[in-house]
Parts: structure tokens; C-alpha cells; sequence
């Protein structure tokens, strides 16, 4: 059955009715359609909210402060350790009231470690990314952090069968070696594939291991990002498919063949004042490039759609109405998987 989720973040401040929100539209779909509700980030709270936020809150043994350029490493735990900590544990209170009594699939999206390593600096010098003892550390660090989450998420929600989406959106660049040092004369050292793969699928076993049903590593917007997550032992592998043209859609074909689940964040509906939303459009940059990549159309009923990021004008109506489209575009992906 086709499935619909998101990737986290949404507007506003209020972590009870964005939880609330999300998990109650997610929980009343049509028949065709599984919602998964999904663990929401607040990005207008500031940066102790945000995704690189919340996950140096789950850091474990790693402290981290805000510095002129953003979060890098510290000596001891301090304000702003503790503030990014205080939201976690109120959006961990929020998802406790909103999901009270469900029971189902529930996806908990995380920042990944390599995009964390690529955006955090260490305590005296680059980014952690341009220190390859400081990268294990890290994808150590968070993955006994995911771990913790994940089971804090099935204490509050028992009936809650966790999934968890690593968001890596910087991966393709750590891979390609264009990720800028400090002083941006020059990018930092690329991460080899394998090394990647290794990272990954550490912090896909230690995650299962607290419980997680499944590992879906999100390459972000390049599928050059692919390669490396398909030969990992994550469970998936998801990508943003507006425009990753045909040799992207030839690395989703291996994705699928190969039997690695593949989730699909869809572009945001066209909408015109005549027509309204584009739902059939939406469900279209899906569908079209797959059965032209020559994949089977039943394997569509496979692939969970996600929505993406809000920008910063959006309000939580809004995003509510773009999840509510995506659910519609959702119906129509499930038709066409049947016929």
C-alpha cells in the first residue's frame, strides 16, 4: 500500500499542535492510503530547534555550543547544549499527548552523521568532517543518540512501530569532496564511498538494535548520494526526485532491483487559480519517469511519499494543506500501481 510521510520539519512553534496536527491527519487517510505520522522539527524556534539542533541534542559523550558559524564541538555540556536538550524533551512530552493510544508505523527523521560532521566544527579548528577520527566519533556518538530516541519514542508511544529516516543532504558533496573548509579556499578531503557505507550501516545496526523496524537513509537532492546507501545495510534509500533527470532515475532503477526499499520525496503541488492544485502533476513526477526507467508498476505501491521541508513563509496551514495534497497524490500513485 502506498504510504505518505515527511521528512520533519514544519512551521511554527508549537510543539503540541504540529504533533498533534500531523499524527491526526496521518492517522485519517483513505483506505488506498497508509499515513505514517512522523516526528516534526520547529526550525522557527531558532537553531537549538532546527535539524543540526536537534541532533547535537542527541550526541552522546560529544558536547556541543553555538559558535560565530554555527554548532561545534565543546569541553563540557552548556546553555546551549541544554536548550536544543529542552526541546527535544518538549516535542518528546508533545508526541506523548498527540499520539496517546496509536498504534502503527511512525517515522522519526534524524539528521544524519556525515551531514552533521560536514556542518558542525570541532572545538578548536575546521569541520568535523576534516578530521576522519573525529567522523567515527560522530557517527558513533549519533547513533547511540538515534538508539536512545528511538526507544524513548516507543516508550511514550508503546503501540509505535519506529522507523527511522536518516537525513543526509549534504552526503553527495562529503562524497564528492566539495564540501568548503573554514577558510574556503579550498573543499575538505572527500569520504570514500566505503568508508560512507561503513557509517551508515553502523548506525543502521545499532538503531535496529534499539528497535527500530527499518533504516531509510534520505540522500537529499543528488542521487550520486545512492551508490553508497544502497550498499550499506540501511533498509532504503529515498531521494528528493524533482529533477534527477534519467541517469538519476537509472540509479533509482538499481535501487529497486537491487530489493532496497526506495521512498520518494515528491516536489511541492503546482496550483493554478483556475484548476487548483495539481494533484495528477505531482503524482506524475513519480510515475511518468518510472515507467519509463522501465520499473514494474505494482512496486509503486511499495514506495513511501514524502513531504518535504516547508520554506520559511509557509505557515502550519499551509503545510497542512501540501500534506493533504500529497495524501491525493498519494490515492493516485496507488491506482496507477493497480492497473
Amino acid at each position: 500500500m502506498t504510504a505518505v510521510s515527511g521528512v520533519g520539519p514544519w512551521p511554527g512553534v508549537d510543539a503540541l499542535e504540529a504533533a498533534t496536527t500531523v499524527v491526526g491527519d496521518l492517522v485519517d487517510t483513505p483506505s488506498e492510503v497508509d499515513g505514517t505520522p512522523f516526528a516534526v522539527l520547529l526550525p522557527a524556534r531558532g537553531p537549538w530547534g532546527d535539524a543540526t539542533g536537534a541532533a547535537v541534542a542527541l550526541l552522546t559523550d560529544l558536547p556541543a555550543e553555538l559558535g560565530p558559524h554555527g554548532w561545534k564541538l565543546a569541553d563540557h555540556p552548556g546553555r546551549d547544549l541544554e536548550r536544543a536538550r529542552a526541546f527535544a524533551r518538549e516535542d518528546l512530552d508533545a508526541l506523548a499527548v498527540a499520539a496517546h493510544g496509536y498504534a502503527g508505523p511512525f517515522l522519526l527523521p534524524v539528521l544524519g552523521p556525515f551531514t552533521l560532521a560536514a556542518d558542525v566544527y570541532l572545538a578548536r579548528g575546521d569541520r568535523i568532517l576534516s578530521d576522519p577520527g573525529a567522523v567515527r566519533e560522530t557517527v558513533a556518538s549519533l547513533a547511540e543518540g538515534i538508539a536512545a530516541r528511538v526507544a524513548d519514542v516507543r516508550r511514550v508511544v508503546p503501540g509505535a512501530d519506529v522507523r527511522v529516516l536518516v537525513r543526509e543532504p549534504l552526503l553527495a558533496a562529503v562524497l564528492a569532496g566539495a564540501v568548503p573548509g573554514f577558510t574556503g579556499r579550498s573543499p575538505l578531503r572527500r569520504v570514500p564511498g566505503p568508508v560512507v557505507a561503513d557509517g551508515l550501516g553502523a548506525v543502521a545496526d545499532v538503531v535496529r538494535g534499539a528497535g527500530a523496524s527499518a533504516v531509510v537513509v534520505h540522500g537529499g537532492t543528488a542521487w550520486s548520494a545512492l551508490a553508497a546507501v544502497r550498499v550499506s545495510s540501511a533498509d532504503g534509500a529515498a531521494l528528493a526526485v524533482a529533477g534527477i533527470g534519467e541517469r538519476g532515475w537509472e540509479e533509482v532503477a538499481g535501487v529497486v532491483e537491487a530489493g532496497t526499499a526506495f521512498w520518494a520525496e515528491l516536489p511541492p503541488q503546482a496550483s493554478s487559480q483556475c484548476a487548483g492544485p495539481d494533484v495528477v502533476g505531482q503524482a506524475d513526477a513519480l510515475t511518468r519517469p518510472w515507467r519509463a526507467v522501465g520499473l514494474p508498476v505494482d512496486r509503486l505501491r511499495d514506495v513511501v511519499l514524502l513531504a518535504g521541508a516547508p520554506s520559511e513563509r509557509t505557515t502550519p496551514d499551509d503545510a497542512r494543506a501540501a500534506l493533504a495534497g500529497l495524501v491525493r497524490a498519494a490515492g493516485v500513485v496507488a491506482e496507477r500501481a493497480e492497473s
